[in-house]
């Protein structure tokens, strides 16, 4: 094995080009960012994912039978050993997995060949939407996850400090990244019904973790009609149908579903006034990052993987008062430099061709140390 050409593995992804969510969308920038570099990539794929090719930009695409949509959840498992199954027959040099919940369980299967390098995703097992039983179940997949890589990567310092503490293991810390958005297009707004600035909005699974239900909350006892955007699927579990349910009333409310295409994304998070992010578990969010990059004015949940990266440059809530008070007092126009700070901050630490390079480098580092 030499740092000269490696034939690298992603797993733990419903594949690319992304259409889900954070690990699907790095997985695609780092995956396309080592065939520039002269790797030879694999990305393993969903065979429901809506992309059928064998090839993107030059990344070899491996589709793998994933019967989440007919038995839920435990389909997340077979894909998983699906995806585990097949690697056995590859000669990979290395298998990147992202995340650890559905697979850790089938760790002896791994091959014996490649290095494993494993990003520990966040603390899975906080998410309040499980219960106490799964709970317990997740924590032992990621005591699985740590025991059984050769290398283990954490998004935050948060992440990096609790292994350290919990299993006394050293992890390397590489952030997740974004791209600086350049083109804002106020067209976008039109088919939203909406007018630049004159709106708030948030961007998340709609999950209890992510204080969605305090934020909405906060709408309603501001009591105004500035129109809110809630951007996330809200039809495909019991929390997502209940906050639609619950808030059906409000007029200012408006429910929009699941937005991937980043362009349009990005010219909503820069044309709002306040963009909330209530995620409170796990490590760097991409949406966090991602509304950094955007210009946007960010009011975020007050925990501290979120005061890790904003420090100064945002505004924090942790109750529907505190809500409610940002969206009565705070304008975008007059937080500039907030919004400017965080911007450079992307620039500096957090762009894609940083963070694509420190996993690239991070790679070549393993290989020499298990050669």
């Amino acid at each position: 094995m030499t740092s000269n050409k490696l034939k690298i593995a992603i797993l733990g992804t419903r594949g690319i080009p992304n259409y889900h969510g954070g690990f699907e969308q790095f997985a695609e920038f780092f995956s396309v960012y080592l065939v520039k570099e002269n790797h030879e990539v694999y990305v393993y794929n969903s065979n429901k994912h809506p992309y059928k090719k064998k090839l993107f930009d030059g990344v070899n695409i491996i589709h793998c039978f994933d019967p989440e949509d007919k038995i839920g959840t435990a389909g997340q498992f077979i894909y998983d050993l699906n995806c585990i199954l097949d690697s056995r027959k590859r000669g990979f040099d290395i298998i990147l997995q992202l995340g650890y919940t559905s697979s850790t369980i089938w760790h002896k299967l791994l091959p014996k060949k490649p290095i494993i390098i494993t990003n520990m995703d966040g603390l899975e097992w906080k998410r309040s939407k499980y219960s106490e039983r799964v709970q317990r179940f997740l924590k032992y997949a990621e005591r699985l996850g740590v025991k059984s890589s050769d290398f283990l990567i954490s998004d935050s310092r948060g992440i990096q400090n609790y292994l350290k503490n919990t299993y006394k293991v050293d992890s390397k810390h590489i952030a997740y990244g974004a791209k600086q958005f350049t083109a804002p297009n106020s067209e976008f707004l039109s088919s939203f019904n909406l007018k630049p600035f004159s709106y708030n909005m948030l961007i998340a699974r709609l999950e209890p973790e992510n204080n969605i239900e305090v934020i909405l909350d906060g709408v309603v006892l501001a009591n105004n009609e500035t129109p809110f955007l809630v951007i996330g699927k809200y039809d495909v579990n019991k929390f997502g149908k209940y906050l639609k349910e619950k808030f059906k009333d409000q007029k200012n409310i408006n429910f929009v579903g699941g937005i991937y295409d980043l362009n349009i994304l990005n010219n909503l998070r820069y044309y709002s006034n306040l963009y909330f992010h209530g995620h409170s578990v796990g490590g760097t969010n991409p949406s966090l990052l991602e509304a950094m990059a955007s210009k946007t004015l960010i009011i975020a949940n007050e925990n501290e993987f979120n005061k890790s990266i904003l420090k100064g440059n945002a505004y924090y809530f942790s109750t529907e008062l505190d809500v409610k008070k940002h969206l009565l007092t705070l304008s975008k126009k007059d937080e500039y430099d907030k919004v400017d700070n965080c911007y450079k901050e992307i620039e500096l630490k957090y762009n894609w061709e940083i963070i694509n390079k420190k996993y690239l480098d991070y790679f070549y580092e393993c290989t020499k140390q298990i050669r």
